[in-house]
């Protein structure tokens, strides 16, 4: 008989402890008991109830901007060379189906600079393929892969996005992930376990939230028209019209604003729901040190003029400079409370990449969540007394050893999804439900070793050393073949059937420490103080 059999003990002992510690904690009463459960044992949409969300990327968006932007660095490029040009424009995607190419046409290049634009275009947009559409019209197409990358970008980015925000309303066990592949679908879902409403958390998902602060030009106007006029029916370089609600708040008043914003949104490092003087709710904003220093700087030398704080192309506020201002701000005329706090919820989060759209808004209720919770746990429960019964009837005492470590596994598995913080859904149920049929599985191939080692001729003992020892392999082989096909439907199944995969592989490693380690120990109990014993009951 094995010396550390002691230990062997204290291990399984140990072991209990801990997976009771995960499902239960220390309660101090028979009410925290409940309690306890319910919060380590997070239920997934399909069992608590819930909002399901699945949002397309309009990647179309991100396309533009990157069409618009590098229009903007030719331009500059441009002109820092002498080199003239008439017009430049790019194309205009609709759609995520229409955003295959980026174009931009630039025409009326001198013939006599063509040699030099050329070589401007090589060296500083290598990424763009330049193409002659006759001696002074060119051509630039955004390269493949750099747009594949981009549209990849875009999607990842919008990702962390939406996570940041739905993480930030507190919400119980979101889940946030890609559908289908990011560089042709550009589907995200949202699953929101206990929303039933999911209105609000709607219009958070896709709220913008672009702030700039911009320097206020002239205005205000009442309409575009008279701010036109006002300058001759031209804008001034470098500028553009931005509207404000009136202050009655009926109808609206334009500005005249600078282009180039002196701070933006991604110059924010916190911002949050706060209340001014006459106990009205705002929106207060922190800056990074690098746009603290940039805001100082142009407030400081503009002492007495206006700036406007824009939110989403839309005025905020507009107030005159009275004296330097270095890292905060605040966006006053937010509304209530919930307003504020959800403006500082999107601007902390940072703006969306591209716009989105939402495909489908799905809501699962709270009774069809419990009628599946019944429903597996009957399910989970008749197979459990199925099996148990065979057990027993079959393998006689021995089965009340394969019942032990049963019933040690479920321990074992419903702890780790504790202590993983992961979501049992119904396909996680099935997976327990497996769970057990394959434990069965691993204790019927020991006590068949066993049988054949007492049929040809060996003593209990020895039998049962060379029973484990011959099962071993096999129910590794099992295991890992098993483990492989679960690692599969992880890196390629959406989120039930990864529920399911991490639940049965969970169960298996749960599994070869009860079956193997378990079990022998109980048997090892049994025979320690028989050596003599004759018969064994299996």
């Amino acid at each position: 008989m094995p010396k550390n059999l002691n230990t062997k003990t204290i291990v399984i002992v140990v072991t209990i402890l801990l997976c009771v510690f995960g499902i239960i904690g220390l309660p101090k009463s028979a009410g925290e008991v409940k309690a306890n459960l319910a919060q380590n044992i997070r239920l997934g949409l399909d069992l608590k109830g819930g909002s399901r969300l699945v949002l397309q990327v309009q990647v179309q968006d991100a396309v533009k901007v990157e069409a618009q932007q590098t229009i903007e660095r030719i331009k500059d490029e441009l002109r820092k060379a002498g080199i003239d040009f008439a017009s430049m424009e790019n194309n205009e995607p609709t759609s995520v189906d229409t955003a295959d190419t980026i174009q931009i046409d630039i025409k009326g290049i001198p013939a006599a600079k063509a040699k030099d634009f050329r070589t401007l275009m090589g060296d500083k947009f290598s990424t763009w393929i330049l193409t002659a559409v006759n001696s002074t019209d060119y051509r630039m197409n955004l390269r493949p892969t750099e747009l594949l990358a981009l549209k990849r970008d875009t999607v990842e980015r919008s990702l962390q996005t939406i996570s940041n925000r739905i993480n930030a309303l507190g919400l119980t066990e979101p889940v946030v992930q890609l559908e289908g592949r990011p560089e042709t679908d550009y589907r995200i879902v949202v699953q929101l376990p206990g929303v039933d409403d999911p209105a609000r958390v709607r219009d958070i998902i896709g709220t913008a939230a672009v702030l700039e602060i911009v320097e206020v030009k002239d205005g205000p106007f009442p309409s575009q028209e008279q701010a036109l006029a006002q300058h001759g029916g031209v804008l001034p370089l470098n500028t553009k019209l931005a509207k404000a609600p009136s202050r009655g708040g009926e109808g609206v008043n334009w500005y005249l604003v600078a282009r180039t914003p002196v701070v933006s949104g991604r110059d924010l490092r916190n911002a949050r729901a706060s209340q001014d003087e006459f106990r009205k709710w705002e929106t207060s904003f922190t800056l990074s040190q690098d746009g603290a220093k940039r805001f100082e700087a142009f407030t400081g030398a503009n002492i007495g003029n206006r700036l406007a704080v824009v939110l989403d192309n839309q005025i905020r506020s507009v107030a005159t400079i009275q004296s330097r201002i270095s890292d905060q701000g605040r966006i006053t005329n937010v509304g209530t409370e919930q307003e504020a706090s959800d403006l500082g919820l999107v601007l902390r989060s940072g703006s969306l990449p591209a716009g989105i759209v939402y495909i489908e808004e799905r809501s699962v209720g709270a009774s069809l969540g419990a009628d599946s919770i019944r429903e597996g746990i009957v399910a989970a429960l008749a197979g459990l007394m199925a099996v148990i019964v065979v057990m027993l009837v079959y393998y006689r005492r021995s089965g009340i050893n394969a019942v032990l470590a049963l019933f040690l596994n479920t321990v074992l598995l419903i702890a780790a999804l504790s202590y993983f913080h992961a979501v049992l859904t119904l396909p996680g149920i099935a997976g327990v439900i497996l769970t057990i049929g394959m434990a069965v599985d691993s204790n019927v191939l020991i006590f068949e070793r066993i049988r054949e080692e007492l049929r040809a001729g060996k003593a209990i003992v020895s039998a049962v050393d060379a029973g484990f020892g011959k099962a071993w392999w096999t129910i590794v082989d099992t295991h890992v073949t098993t483990i492989v096909s679960c690692a599969f439907l992880f890196l390629f199944g959406t989120g039930p059937v990864r529920g399911f995969a991490v639940t049965l592989v969970i169960g298996l490693l749960a599994n070869v420490f009860t079956a193997v380690f378990v079990s022998r120990v109980i048997f090892d109990y049994e025979l320690s103080g028989k050596r003599q014993l004759k018969t064994l009951s299996i």
